[in-house]
């Protein structure tokens, strides 16, 4: 039986069974160059640095087996960025030296096999299944032929708690929610549990609501109505 758990204070998910996975989604490396293009400059190669560094540190801590990537490695939609095409090996060849590195494909990962080393596990981007436990990056639908999958663990949407009032304003946040499972797999029923994991890229958030650029997901539109959910925020 798989085992989750959130590492306290990381955007980072422990995944435990036979083998220990580390979970991270989410990275977006080179959105630099976006920031660029508004006048927002930060130091050449500083953050993918300090993304390796971070990430690198935990795998330290929880000596997992591997780490699965849930998507949106890199950050430009469409392209390769000049960022991307030196940042992206960089951090793949680095990670790897750690541990085994499994790569779930997100909608920004466009022509990211050209970037990936051989080393590399990459799959496809409907996701893979860890007993009944569904890891997708959650801009696509599931397969029925997940549909025994009793939990969704997904990134995507970069969860961000507003509350214009409040000192958590602008965070990432976790948000896990229960729901009828015949609402992502129409022939099944019970109860389907969702964990959305918040980006790990620090720089993707917003203090105000209308200045957030939220990501769509055909998984949450279809959960009009929860049983239950929380939201747990990183500290």
């Amino acid at each position: 039986m798989l085992h989750s758990r959130i590492i306290p204070s990381k955007p980072a998910m422990v995944l435990e069974g036979k083998k220990k996975n580390l979970i991270i989604t989410d990275i977006h490396i080179g959105f630099e160059s976006s920031m660029a293009s508004n006048e927002i400059f930060i130091g050449k190669n500083s953050t993918i640095k300090q993304t390796i560094a971070e990430i690198s540190e935990i795998i330290d801590d929880e000596k997992p087996d591997s780490i699965i990537l849930l998507g949106d490695v890199k950050s430009s939609l469409k392209n390769i960025s000049k960022n991307e095409w030196d940042e992206v090996p960089m951090f793949f060849n680095e990670i790897s030296k750690k541990c085994s590195v499994v790569l779930i494909p997100g909608n920004h990962d466009a022509k990211i096999q050209k970037l990936v080393p051989e080393n590399i596990h990459m799959i496809s981007p409907t996701g893979m299944v860890e007993e009944d436990v569904l890891l997708t990056h959650g801009h696509t639908m599931p397969s029925e032929n997940f549909s025994h999958v009793n939990k969704i663990i997904m990134g995507h949407l970069h969860p961000v708690f507003f509350q214009e009032d409040s000192v958590m304003n602008g965070q990432r946040v976790w948000v896990t929610m229960k729901t009828e499972k015949d609402k992502i797999f129409p022939n099944k029923s019970g109860v389907l549990e969702i964990t959305i994991i918040p980006s790990f890229n620090r720089y993707f958030y917003a203090t105000h609501r209308k200045k957030y650029k939220k990501s769509i997901s055909p998984i949450i539109d279809k959960v009009k109505t929860a049983s239950s959910a929380k939201i747990i925020t990183l500290d």
